[in-house]
């Protein structure tokens, strides 16, 4: 029995080696998007600009080709903004996700994975990873990536670009959402989904700087008990009908169960947030601050509802309890 445990041991790490030889030869054959999580109060501070220029030469002497870089907090705002992400990719012919992380601590970690080709952008399994303590040691580990492999990555950028994101143009902020309450909420059934986001769809999420690391069993928790919550809050200050959800359905199964509008939640910086919900800052606003803010998605015309009133609190329980209160009469 221990020369079977031994041999499937060996096994797994052959085949996880051969996993990540697979990912790194994609790397060094074809085109490569960077999304960066820094956290501000790491020392000493780095933007993820900042980050990126000084990490591009590392990657293109690894033998890699980054045409592209944006903050990873930009990419996961909504699901609207992750799939204009994904098909950006897609067209440009993105082979490869660079993921680069900095920590509260001043950590530094790299992912690189294959571009999912849908609008997951990443999918679960095989990828390179490398970290570092510091900026200089975790350049020089970049640098060494693609030592004793031959790239075939020519004509390479020789600065990071920024590339805009088509339908992401400035112009479109604030687009489909209303700052009003919806009307007829007490003739329809208010849907509110009990499942967090797992798998592939809610992967890259989880490597934004304040994320990345969490226990998988601490996050269950925190999953568990949000949604006990939500039905705690919604039963005190929600005075209409609601249907909890806790498997997919279709626009058109809702509509015909009453169920006309939806709950959304969405967890970025503030100013971010305000800026995509077509709201000014004021000067209170704390930019960098990563807070919740709920608002309700009335299916049949497809439009968004965020109330009159900014109601994002760091505390997805504030943030809730506020919400419903001002579109409740």
């Amino acid at each position: 029995m221990k020369y079977i445990s031994v041999i499937g041991y060996l096994c797994f790490f052959s085949l996880q080696s051969l996993g990540q030889n697979t990912v790194l030869d994609g790397f060094l054959g074809g085109k490569s998007a960077v999304l960066i999580s820094a956290s501000s109060s790491a020392e000493p501070a780095y933007s993820w600009k900042e980050l990126a220029e000084n990490l591009h030469l590392s990657l293109v002497e690894a033998g890699g080709d980054p045409v592209a870089y944006y903050e990873l907090e930009d990419a996961i705002l909504s699901d609207a903004v992750k799939n204009a992400y994904a098909s950006y990719f897609s067209k440009r012919l993105i082979k490869n996700i660079v993921l680069i992380i900095r920590k509260n601590d001043g950590t530094f970690y790299l992912h690189i994975y294959p571009f999912s080709q849908d609008n997951n952008i990443i999918h679960q399994g095989s990828n390179w990873f490398s970290s570092a303590d510091n900026l200089e040691s975790f350049s020089a580990e970049i640098a060494s990536i693609g030592d004793g492999k031959k790239s075939s990555n020519f004509l390479v950028l020789e600065v990071p670009e920024y590339p805009a994101i088509p339908g992401l143009e400035q112009s479109s902020e604030g687009a489909g959402f209303i700052r009003q309450a919806p009307l007829n909420l007490d003739a329809f059934k208010l849907g509110v989904m009990l499942t967090g986001a797992t798998g592939d769809e809610g992967l890259l999420t989880t490597f934004r700087h304040d994320l990345y690391g969490k226990p998988a069993g601490q996050i269950e928790a925190e999953q568990k008990a949000e949604r006990q919550g939500l039905e705690t809050i919604i039963s005190e200050v929600y005075p209409y009908a609601v249907e909890f959800l806790t498997v997919p359905q279709s626009n058109q199964a809702l509509i015909q169960d009453r169920i006309q509008f939806i709950l959304m939640r969405q967890e970025g910086r503030e100013a971010d947030l305000m800026r995509i919900m077509g709201v000014s800052p004021d000067t209170e606003t704390h930019e960098s601050r990563i807070v919740v803010k709920y608002y309700i998605r009335f299916l049949v015309r497809n439009e968004l509802y965020i109330g009159e009133e900014w109601d994002a609190h760091p505390d997805w329980r504030e943030a809730l309890k506020g919400f419903l209160e001002q579109i409740s009469p």
